[in-house]
């Protein structure tokens, strides 16, 4: 696969994200040209039919594969609501990122869906994948296809937070104490929403996501390397903060792309 255009869809209510960094990092990267769009559903002008859509792709049981699901009136309304106030959204509505990531491809039109176009949406809506190894869904930060998917709320939520601090949160839970506590004990452990490590994280997902579209083969092995899979908080700012490059097999990989695109 050969790319030499990428969208980025951006994402105002997290701006955090920093997209005209984050597009000049993908340019210096990979020598692929790069728009900045507005974000998405704004771009492409979603309408009601759009929102019903998105409605009918919410997951409500999480541990079923997905079903399909007849929104009603109010939730189509939110959706709707959503396009203009997305302060609204919250992580507690899931979305199936495969039938979300359907939902995009088809809106874009046929003309911006060339092989070597790549399209890379931000949203805050919660997507997850089922996984049929422990029968139930997963929250996933990024969706790998074109359109590949970022979901800002799965990069806090998706990548578990320190097993210290998880006991530590669960015991002041049955105590009845407070939680901001055990919060501030463990903060610059994990990220937090509109954290400012956000625009330096969301740069390795931005590289998984295209490396997925050239070579099916997004992740990296080395947790030194911006596409390591990380499971755990201290793991993905470990990679994407504290090393912050590609491994050398990755980026020998990426400079043959790029000289094959110039």
């Amino acid at each position: 696969m050969r790319i030499s255009k990428v969208f980025l869809y951006d994402e105002p209510s997290v701006p955090e994200i920093e997209i005209d960094n984050l597009a000049k990092f993908i340019i210096e990267k990979t020598g692929f040209q790069v728009e900045v769009r507005k974000s998405f559903f704004d771009y492409f002008n979603a309408d009601r039919e759009i929102a019903y859509k998105l409605a009918y792709v919410r997951i409500f049981n999480p541990y079923i594969p997905f079903e399909k699901h007849e929104p009603t009136s109010e939730e189509v309304s939110f959706e709707e609501e959503s396009f203009v106030n997305r302060s609204i959204l919250n992580n507690i509505i899931l979305y199936d990122g495969f039938e979300l990531q359907n939902i995009l491809s088809n809106i874009i039109p046929d003309s911006d869906l060339a092989s070597d176009m790549f399209h890379l949406v931000f949203t805050t809506r919660r997507t997850c994948t089922y996984d049929c190894d422990d029968y139930r869904y997963h929250g996933r930060t990024v969706i790998c296809s074109n359109p590949s998917i970022i979901s800002t709320t799965g990069i806090i939520e998706a990548p578990a937070k320190p097993r210290e601090y998880l006991l530590a949160y669960y015991e002041n839970i049955t105590r009845g104490l407070n939680l901001d506590s055990v919060k501030n004990q463990f903060r610059g452990r994990f990220l937090e929403f509109h954290d400012k490590n956000l625009g330096g994280v969301v740069r390795g997902y931005a590289l998984q996501a295209i490396f997925y579209y050239l070579t099916s083969k997004p992740f990296c092995e080395s947790k030194d390397c911006m596409l390591y899979n990380a499971h755990w908080q201290e793991e993905l700012l470990h990679s994407q903060i504290e090393i912050s490059s590609l491994c050398e097999n990755h980026q020998k990989i990426l400079y043959e792309f790029r000289q094959k695109s110039e």
